[in-house]
């Protein structure tokens, strides 16, 4: 099998065909991608990875957690009681602020937790990704920032690796990889250099391919780097879960319109109390602390 020459201007494929990978060749997979069996120059590795970028996964929108805790406060019982625990704290009723604060920071500590642990999926996308690889440069083998990959590489893989990059396998002895994280498939996959004809083949059954995150089970290989970062599969899987926004439950839906509800029917009542209070002479203070626990109910 021979390799295909290295010509540093060529252009790079892109990850558009990526559907079509395990339906070529060996030899045609190298010459798409202009490398080689004995991997890329370290100047063409320069080249690439500044058109390609870093071989990470990239958080497109992130909230921090104040954001996300400040959000918390939006809800218009919340706001309710909390201006029921100041005016309680200011005329020194106590025992009721802190039994109104205790609820609001438990409700608002809750959401926080909810809200703030389905915002870190992509964190955890990220630890299944290698430190390191093992890839081959000027044809010597090298051990360098899993980061650092491009398409183009040849990476060695052994048992224990975890995949840093979606590849094409060039060559398989014994090779088996346990693609659970990304497939949901229990058992190892047994890896083979042949090609398939069926472009329409799932993840799982493209036995000519290797995935980023995966974890390499048994047995030793080579692949040839055909996607990186966010142009993986786990890449993509990312960019799902960024672009996904966090749609309300109809519960908290249907919470927060009885909260407006509650809010317009307790200023209504509150405006009938000062009414009559006025027209009935009332001292001013005690028609104010009615109001409040009006309000407060």
């Amino acid at each position: 099998m021979t390799a295909a020459p290295q010509r540093a201007q060529a252009p790079v494929e892109s990850r558009d065909d990526s559907a079509s990978w395990h339906t070529l060749t060996v030899d045609a997979a190298l010459s798409r991608l202009t490398s080689g069996l004995d991997g890329l120059a370290d100047i063409e590795v320069h080249r690439r990875l500044a058109i390609h970028g870093p071989n990470e996964l990239e958080a497109t929108t992130r909230e921090s957690a104040w954001h996300t805790l400040a959000a918390q406060f939006k809800n218009v019982l919340i706001l309710i009681l909390l201006a029921g625990t100041i005016v309680s704290g200011f005329l020194g009723h106590t025992l009721e602020a802190v039994v109104i604060t205790v609820i609001v920071l438990f409700a608002v500590l809750l959401g926080f937790i909810q809200e703030y642990r389905a915002g870190r999926a992509l964190e955890a996308l990220k630890k299944l990704a290698a430190p390191i690889a093992r890839a081959l440069r000027d044809g010597e083998e090298r051990v360098v920032p899993a980061r650092d990959l491009v398409p183009g590489d040849v990476i060695v893989l052994r048992a224990g690796d975890r995949v840093p990059a979606d590849g094409r396998v060039v060559q398989a002895a014994n090779l088996a990889v346990d693609e659970a994280a990304l497939t949901g498939e229990s058992a190892a996959v047994q890896k083979t250099v042949a090609h398939f004809d069926d472009e329409r083949l799932s993840l799982g059954d493209r036995k000519n391919m290797m995935y980023a995150g995966t974890m390499v089970v048994h047995g030793r290989g080579q692949a040839l780097v055909v996607a990186t970062g966010m142009s993986t599969e786990f890449g993509r899987i990312a960019q799902m879960v960024e672009s996904v926004e966090a749609s309300r439950t109809p519960l908290q839906e249907n919470l927060d319109r009885l909260g407006a509800t509650l809010g317009k029917w307790a200023l209504l009542i509150v405006a009938l109390v000062v009414v009559i209070g006025l027209i009935r002479g009332l001292p001013l203070i005690q028609m104010f602390m009615f109001r409040i626990a009006v309000a407060k109910s």
